[in-house]
């Protein structure tokens, strides 16, 4: 099914001033981290996207966007929805609001001081140092807000050599080393087909944000939290950097192959319908042997699977010839009746109209609110405090006006800073 929205709104409190009941039914009924109050200086994807899960978790986002430009994502189109929200835009800004303001207008840099001084978390992906000289920067806020997380994403992190280059998800990607284990065995390295970085690393900053919103209740003190592209990057690299520090060795480019398991890769039936087969261990690989009515797992060569991994070639070129006798379907059913592990390979569309995503609502619809997005839902799943989605993703600088009326600017002040170009 597609989950349907609710209008409803985060009240603005302060996580810290509420009783324990009080916070208890909040967190049932408006999100886990209601009452948390984000100020959102990041831009493109891998920020927010943290931001965006930070609110769906309940958490008062306000976007900070460039005047009359907005997030460069906005422009990022086709496709789009409606007339003007691109596709990409919408990916990782819901339940959010847009402020507009030049932060590089003492005007402007004053609004954001005054919405610092009452925030819990500010989220900036600047490039290092980029909003010290706006005053803008955490040991700058935090004075004002001793309390204040302030969370930086960079492309290499706020220390080192490379530390004040820019960061991008492609070249990321190449110096770390996950390009060279992508892609086929023998042609160029590829990349993953997704920002996968960005995300990911949008994912840590989120951890570090909620480690330090912890830590806060024990310290009454906020933090720094600094998270790279590239720290993230080398820590995706999991068993296969693994397999560097244990051997000394350069991981291969493998293809859909595994660079510690065998069986473990992409298989074609008759006609050339792909299929993944994934066989974890010794057993899974007896069963799958008595399936096929060979007895290769009594062969000391492939008996265990560190011995499949040394004769990789020779046991995968025999298992591409005995499933091209027969379709992708009937080989799916075969391996499924015998307890192996195996999938299709989906396209997109396939993937998002499967029965198993509708029911866990991974398709959110906001038509209920006159919007044409839809987006995909969050993978988190809270039993007493779950994710909401209460607003599609704002219109540029649709909450300027209630943003700077909250902070104590009347009409005649709000018309001067739009005149003057600030907001």
């Amino acid at each position: 099914m597609t989950v349907t929205t609710t209008t409803q709104q985060p009240e603005q409190a302060n996580f810290t001033n509420n009783s324990t009941a009080d916070i208890a039914t909040d967190a049932v009924s408006k999100g886990a981290l209601h009452g948390i109050k984000v100020l959102d200086l990041s831009r493109v994807l891998a920020g927010p996207s943290c931001t965006q899960v930070l609110a769906d978790l309940g958490a008062d986002v306000i976007k900070v966007e460039r005047p009359h430009i907005g997030d460069e994502t906005r422009h990022w189109a086709p496709p789009k929805f409606g007339d003007d929200t691109s596709a990409y835009y919408a990916t990782i800004n819901r339940n959010k609001k847009s402020l507009t303001v030049d932060i590089t207008t003492p005007a402007g840099q004053t609004i954001i001081k005054q919405l610092a001084e009452t925030s819990d978390i500010v989220v900036e992906n600047f490039k290092v140092g980029g909003l010290k000289k706006y005053g803008l920067d955490y040991e700058s806020l935090k004075q004002s807000n001793p309390r204040l997380i302030y969370a930086s994403l960079t492309g290499f992190g706020q220390t080192g050599p490379d530390a004040e280059l820019p960061g991008y998800d492609y070249i990321i990607q190449g110096l770390s080393g996950l390009m060279s284990i992508t892609g086929p065995t023998d042609g160029e390295p590829h990349k993953v087909g997704v920002a996968v970085v960005d995300l990911f690393a949008g994912l840590q900053l989120t951890i570090g944000i909620q480690a330090a919103l912890i830590a806060r209740q024990h310290t009454g003190i906020g933090q720094h939290v600094d998270v790279a592209l590239l720290d993230s990057a080398l820590a995706m690299l999991a068993n296969v950097g693994m397999n560097h520090l244990a051997s000394g060795e350069v991981p291969p480019r493998l293809g859909n192959g595994h660079p510690n398991i065998v069986p473990y890769q992409v298989f074609a039936g008759a006609g050339e319908e792909h299929f993944i087969l994934a066989c974890g261990n010794d057993s899974q690989f007896a069963r799958l042997c008595q399936m096929l009515s060979v007895e290769w797992h009594t062969d000391s060569r492939f008996a265990t699977n560190p011995q499949r991994v040394a004769h990789r070639e020779l046991i995968c070129e025999w298992l591409i010839n005995a499933f091209a006798e027969h379709p992708r379907a009937y080989w799916l059913t075969r391996l499924h009746e015998a307890g192996i592990p195996c999938g299709p390979i989906h396209n997109v569309a396939e993937a998002l109209a499967m029965p198993q995503a509708l029911a866990r609502g991974m398709i959110v619809n906001f038509a209920a609110q006159g919007s044409p997005v839809r987006a995909l839902g969050s993978p988190i799943k809270l039993s007493g405090s779950p994710v909401t989605y209460r607003t599609p993703p704002p219109r540029l600088s649709e909450h300027t006006d209630s943003t700077l009326s909250n902070l104590g600017y009347d009409s005649d002040m709000i018309a001067k800073l739009k005149a003057d170009g600030i907001v």
